[in-house]
């Protein structure tokens, strides 16, 4: 009786599971990039600012634009991962990956830069000028009112830059703008102002007058100014912070492990059918 000649059927060489996780994981990445996209080109919408660049006095710290940039850039690097993964281009993997690189080493480069600036003032020189910026401007930009609101208000309960004094820069709330009739003159927005208790609607003339001379003493407001507000969060949160940032550069240095693992898995595959 002749041998039976048994055939094993060769199987694919790319790994199923490294396959759809990296599709997945930049699907997800796709979706939120498009999300943060859409609120920025709508806030420049709103702002009518695609037809009056020229209104732009800060590029750098408007809200809206910074939404632009992160959410192209997210937008692209999920596209890639996503659509290299799914359909095993070579090409959109290794873009994906060597993109995913760049981002990676400009990240380790700036926080490197940042820990050896540290101690000689240039981030606190930076974050100076923002938020001089954002107070002189605050009338002139709603989201950089609401951004400043929320950093006085909500997140560091604080005031200017070193103290309610610093809002003298901005031309509403200059004591000088008494002389043309400004309400808001030698006072402070309302979100530089303590809450009262069981307050449930803030009164947004809370801050009028506080700065002006023989105001009482008491004038419920946060005293403390925003950069030392800053500096006492960041020390009191560096451990979740430093977190954080090593968890995000883990996922981004996996993410190019996987592209890359994925890619040869590919390279061997077409070989084999070659």
């Amino acid at each position: 009786m002749p041998a039976v000649r048994k055939y094993r059927r060769e199987t694919s060489e790319i790994s199923c599971c490294l396959k759809y996780l990296l599709f997945t994981s930049n699907v997800i990445i796709w979706l939120t990039a498009l999300v943060v996209l859409s609120v920025g080109i709508w806030a420049w919408t709103e702002k009518d600012m695609f037809r009056n660049i020229s209104k732009l006095t800060f590029i750098a710290l408007d809200p809206a634009f910074v939404l632009i940039i992160l959410g192209t850039i997210t937008f692209m690097l999920g596209l890639m991962g996503s659509v290299g993964a799914l359909r095993e281009n070579t090409c959109l993997l290794s873009a994906y990956a060597i993109f995913l690189s760049v981002l990676l080493l400009s990240e380790i480069g700036f926080c490197g830069l940042a820990f050896v600036l540290k101690d000689k003032g240039w981030i606190k020189d930076q974050a100076t000028e923002g938020l001089r910026a954002f107070i002189k401007h605050y009338r002139e930009d709603p989201d950089q009112q609401n951004l400043i609101d929320w950093i006085q208000e909500d997140w560091l309960q604080c005031c200017g830059i070193d103290g309610p004094k610093d809002w003298d820069s901005n031309n509403y709330f200059n004591c000088s703008s008494i002389a043309i009739g400004s309400r808001e003159a030698c006072g402070v927005p309302f979100s530089c102002c303590r809450r009262r208790p069981q307050e449930v609607i803030k009164n947004k003339q809370c801050g009028y007058d506080v700065r002006k001379e023989g105001y009482p003493v008491d004038r419920n407001i946060h005293e403390r100014g925003c950069l030392r507000a800053g500096e006492d969060w960041l020390e009191s949160h560096l451990i979740g912070v430093a977190a954080t940032v090593v968890g995000l550069l883990i996922m981004q240095i996996l993410g190019i492990c996987f592209a890359q693992n994925l890619r040869a898995d590919i390279y061997t595959q077409k070989s084999k059918w070659h």
